[in-house]
């Protein structure tokens, strides 16, 4: 495979990024090439030059051009981009895990920012930003009205550089100014804590470059704590994805050595490729193996792992393994159903396209692809039953996504329109109030964490009884 940087799809200020890719970093020479259709490629040089003498205003021909490129690619299916100069470097940025910017996990509540969480260690969190406070305005910028995706973009920035965030807290009832300098941020994609004794919670929020060595040192220090786990409880909920290369480390830290983990396929030979639970098809980049000194228990420990719809690409490769394997119970809701392969191809050294160029496989064969993982438990979000679920969309959602099967499913529109009405009626009690958010993952109040505990203590679990399989998506139309 060479040197590659495999990525498993990332889920980015709510829209998805792509699942399994491929970051090949050197340009690479195919040995045959169908014929370039001469007709068609002159009359896109024939509408640039249109374009370019007769629009109303002057157009810039670069933005023509990227214009042209993004089209060409975005029109294949979702996940398949040109990344321009800005793009590329974003996308680079989110696999490493860092980024220039205040150091909060956020979400918006009422058309304003909203922090989830202070990133430990960050200038916001040294600031005295905490969770829950309402971020209203940026500089001068009132929040009311941006999208997230604006909101992010003005508090990131250069280092060193200073940004005022407006902030209203509620448990004082009052708002005050907070200037912050930016800095250099390193998210924490890792999260763990023995919620009682005997019983471990470890989370993954996605998968970075170091989260394999936060995993190891984090279920470390659990161990510490409590040589004799009892039950661990892997929650992958809202996990977008990330790098391929932690998604099969992470199953191999719970697998027996050189099982398969997951294979992919597709036309070309760089597609077709099998992962096990092994060194050498996870620590592709050298170094140290952060898995050699994890306790022996690690591998027999009773494990349920926690998914939703949320749960995306590398995250439904975890769990498809440890599912095949009979590793643990995978408990929640089923997954995003994101299976397809992208490869970035380097157009220059600030540009690239990144293609759909095979899809995945579980260990057992199985194409998660607009299916996603079904759990072997199904969990309602709250005792209550589901209030944001019917509000996450997922792969066989969106438009031209690559299709698992040939059969017609002539009852999928009645549905969409179904799903569609039930959104809107969710949306105005969330609006209203009538519906409240849903309690942190890893709370006392996490509805779905008790009913894995419960489960691993071979005690009583609340199965939904709503929630059946969602019916494969096949239309023609995608």
């Amino acid at each position: 495979m060479g040197a590659k940087l495999k990525v498993a799809g990332l889920l980015t200020l709510g829209a998805v990024a792509g699942a399994l890719t491929t970051m090949q970093l050197t340009a690479i020479a195919r040995n045959t090439y169908s014929p370039i259709p001469l007709e068609e490629m002159q009359q896109l040089a024939r509408a640039f030059d249109i374009l370019k003498s007769d629009y109303v205003e002057p157009v810039d021909e670069k933005k023509l051009i990227n214009d042209a490129l993004s089209g060409m690619v975005s029109g294949l299916d979702p996940h398949s981009q040109f990344f321009d100069k800005k793009s590329f470097k974003e996308f680079r940025e989110s696999t490493t895990g860092k980024f220039v910017g205040v150091g909060i996990e956020i979400g918006m509540e009422d058309g304003v920012v909203k922090v989830v969480s202070p990133i430990e260690g960050s200038p916001a969190f040294r600031a005295g930003i905490k969770s829950g406070d309402l971020i209203t305005k940026i500089d001068d910028t009132p929040v009311k009205g941006l999208g997230m995706e604006q909101a992010v973009k003005r508090m990131r920035g250069d280092p060193n550089t200073k940004v005022m965030l407006t902030v209203f807290r509620k448990t004082e009832n009052r708002s005050f100014p907070i200037t912050i300098t930016r800095e250099e941020i390193r998210v924490q994609s890792v999260r763990a804590k023995m919620v009682e004794p005997g019983y471990a919670w470890l989370r993954v929020t996605q998968f970075q470059e170091r989260t394999i060595e936060d995993f190891s040192r984090k279920l470390e220090e659990l161990y510490k704590q409590d040589p004799n786990i009892k039950g661990l409880v892997l929650d992958l909920r809202n996990d977008p994805g990330g790098l391929l290369e932690g998604a099969v480390a992470l199953s191999a830290a719970f697998l027996p050595s050189d099982v398969v983990v997951v294979s992919t396929n597709g036309q070309i030979a760089d597609s077709k490729f099998t992962y096990h639970a092994s060194p050498d098809n996870y620590m592709r980049r050298g170094g140290v193996d952060p898995l050699k000194k994890l306790p022996a228990g690690v591998k027999t420990v009773p494990m349920v792992v926690l998914v939703n719809e949320g749960s995306a690409s590398a995250s439904e490769i975890v769990a498809g393994a440890l599912q095949d394997h009979h590793r643990a119970v995978v408990m929640g809701a089923q997954t995003f159903g994101k299976g397809s392969v992208q490869t970035i191809r380097p157009l220059s050294a600030e540009t690239a396209l990144k293609i759909t160029t095979a899809r995945y496989y579980t260990p057992s064969g199985r194409s998660i692809q607009a299916k996603g993982i079904v759990p072997d438990v199904w969990l309602d979000e709250t005792a209550e039953g589901n209030v944001f679920a019917a509000l996450r969309m997922r792969e066989a959602d969106l438009e031209k996504h690559l299709v698992n099967g040939e059969e017609k499913n002539e009852a999928r529109e009645k549905a969409r329109e179904e799903a569609r009405k039930k959104l809107e009626e969710q949306a105005e009690k969330i609006k209203d109030g009538t519906i409240k958010p849903l309690p942190e993952f890893g709370s006392g109040e996490d509805f779905q964490l008790s009913q894995a505990l419960n489960r691993l203590k071979n005690r009583p679990v609340m199965v939904s009884k709503t929630m059946t399989e969602r019916p494969l998506d096949t239309d023609a139309e995608h």
